[in-house]
Parts: structure tokens; C-alpha cells; sequence
């Protein structure tokens, strides 16, 4: 059976002609003022409320866009080759769309939605293109980076908490970095094993611990699509060093924690952190970086309901 002939085949199962008949809502000659009044009430015989509320906002906004900014014809055709182009060069591990969307806004949008922020525990933010299921487990204070990654060494350590200051013990950190390249393991070619990244657990008071390097302002990968339309924008595309734990330092104001330089070898050798010696306000020191930074959950609460109708 070839391809045509499967589709129709799959879809005579679904509806009968007159089943589509007479569902159907009245046709209308199609004017640029009925458009989308048309447009609408085809797609109002949905049976699943939540889609066809969303389906039809989308089409209104849609709508709303062309005929507000006289959207021309060529302009039509470079817009569905760009959004081919972005489906075309992603991948199980480079989620161009996912890039769109952040450049776009509408990542954090959606998470702001989703997670609003609630007075006195840690807000959310967007996990971004890379973050990786496959992340290895590791024990309370193992490094995450692998035996000679670029970098700078770097101790991490904080509690969990929920917001009436009682600890979470077993609470998962789930956290992934750049190396001191500003390059995430996914980016690397023929990169087996994940580095800079991994899963671990807090103990029993709450507390977790593990070591690492210090990661760098990365560029977010530009040779495809969403770095042409940046180019055009005139935008850069520096992201600031920041490390990702579900929520990623240097996103929202409140969840950005300073680095500082530590000289407590203890500590290091407690750790099998091999500190390094670096000219620190114009002295010689010998440390490691230290972030120290807690996390306040809220608990888990039913969600929403979902918007069916305005």
C-alpha cells in the first residue's frame, strides 16, 4: 500500500463523508474580513476543550499578526523555510527550537507561568537546550567533571530546605555546567560519557556537596538558524557563566550567587579537590572556588485547572 492510499486508508476508519458533512459549520466566500471567522468555527468541532481553546487563540493571534503588520507573501515563504530549517538542523542532542523559543522569551514565559514565584522560596527558571536525562548518579561530595577537564577547581555545597526552614533530606540535585572551555558535553564531537553534569542526592540534613570546575560565558550555538536571525537582530549570543541546577543561576535576580575564592585546603583535601595557586587582590593564593548556595521548595500542591474558554 503506498503512502496516499495508507492515509486515506487510516482516515476513512475515523469519519465517514457525511460524519464530515455534517460537523462541518456553514462555508463562507473567503474574504480577508471572514477569514478567520471561518478558519475558527472549522476548527470549534473540536471535542477536546483545552485544544481547541488553544487552537483558537492561536489562530486569532496568528490572524490578528498578518493583518496588523500587512505580512507580504515573501515574507510568508521566508518564515516557513526559516522554521524548516530550524526543524532540520536539530537533533537528539542540539534542540533548536528550543533555542527559538528562549531567544523569543516565550521559554521563560511559559515557566513563569507554570511555576509562579512564591514569597520566600526559590524561584523557578527555564532548563534550557541542555539539559540531559542521561546524567550519571554520583554520591554527596563527588566531582561531577571527569579527571582532567578544563577548568578551574570548584567545591559547591548548600541545603535544601522547605519554606517553614525544615530540612529535605533525599532531595535530588539535578545540576550540569560548561567545562572551562564554556563547552557542555553535549557539544563535543565523539563525547561518550557525560561530563560536567550528573544527579545526586541531598543527606539526611538536607545538605548537599560535590565539586566540579568553575564554568565560563559560553556563546549558545549560532551556525544554524537562530544565530542568523540573531546576526540580523543585531544581538549577541553570550550567555553569562552560570551553573544549572533545574533552576539556573543568572536567570532571575534572586538566584544569582557570587563565586568566592577559598584557601581552606582541609576542606579541599576532605574532597580530593586539588586546589591551584592564583594571583587573588594582587596576592599569591593557593584555593579553590567556593559556591555556597541553599534552596528553599515548596511543597508539591495540586495543579490549576486548565483554561478551557475566556
Amino acid at each position: 500500500m503506498v503512502g496516499h492510499e495508507r492515509t486515506r486508508a487510516k482516515w476513512a476508519t475515523a469519519f465517514t463523508p457525511e460524519e464530515i458533512a455534517a460537523n462541518l459549520p456553514p462555508m463562507l466566500d473567503l474574504t480577508i474580513e471572514n477569514i478567520t471567522e471561518n478558519v475558527m468555527k472549522i476548527n470549534s468541532i473540536c471535542d477536546n476543550p483545552r485544544l481547541r481553546y488553544l487552537v483558537l487563540k492561536l489562530v486569532q493571534a496568528a490572524h490578528d499578526y498578518v493583518r496588523e503588520v500587512g505580512l507580504q507573501f515573501d515574507e510568508w515563504e521566508q518564515a516557513w523555510q526559516f522554521l524548516t530549517k530550524v526543524g532540520q538542523i536539530s537533533t537528539d542532542v542540539r534542540h533548536e527550537f528550543v533555542l527559538l523559543s528562549d531567544i523569543l522569551g516565550i521559554s521563560a514565559l511559559v515557566d513563569a507561568i507554570s511555576y509562579p514565584a512564591v514569597p520566600g522560596a526559590t524561584e523557578s527558571s527555564i532548563l534550557g537546550p541542555f539539559h540531559d536525562e542521561e546524567a550519571h548518579s554520583f554520591q554527596y561530595g563527588e566531582s561531577i567533571a571527569s579527571v582532567g577537564t578544563a577548568g578551574e577547581p570548584t567545591i559547591v555545597r548548600g541545603f535544601v530546605k522547605d519554606t517553614e526552614g525544615n530540612a529535605v533530606p533525599n532531595a535530588l540535585i539535578d545540576v550540569w555546567e560548561t567545562d572551562g572551555n564554556g563547552v557542555y558535553d553535549l557539544e563535543y564531537d565523539g563525547q561518550e560519557e557525560p561530563n560536567c553534569r550528573g544527579k545526586l542526592f541531598t543527606d539526611g540534613t538536607g545538605h548537599y556537596l560535590f565539586s566540579c570546575v568553575k564554568p565560563v560565558a559560553y556563546p549558545v550555538s549560532n551556525d544554524g538558524p537562530v544565530g542568523e536571525l540573531l546576526r540580523k537582530l543585531k544581538r549577541h549570543w553570550y550567555r553569562p557563566a552560570h551553573m544549572s541546577r533545574d533552576s539556573s543561576f543568572g536567570v532571575q535576580k534572586s538566584l544569582i550567587v557570587d563565586y568566592t575564592w577559598c584557601e581552606d585546603l582541609e576542606l579541599a583535601k576532605q574532597h580530593n579537590v586539588n586546589p591551584v595557586t592564583k594571583t587573588i587582590e594582587g596576592q599569591e593564593s593557593k584555593g579553590f572556588w567556593l559556591l555556597e548556595r541553599d534552596f528553599i521548595l515548596v511543597k508539591k500542591s495540586a495543579p490549576a485547572p486548565q483554561k478551557t474558554q475566556d
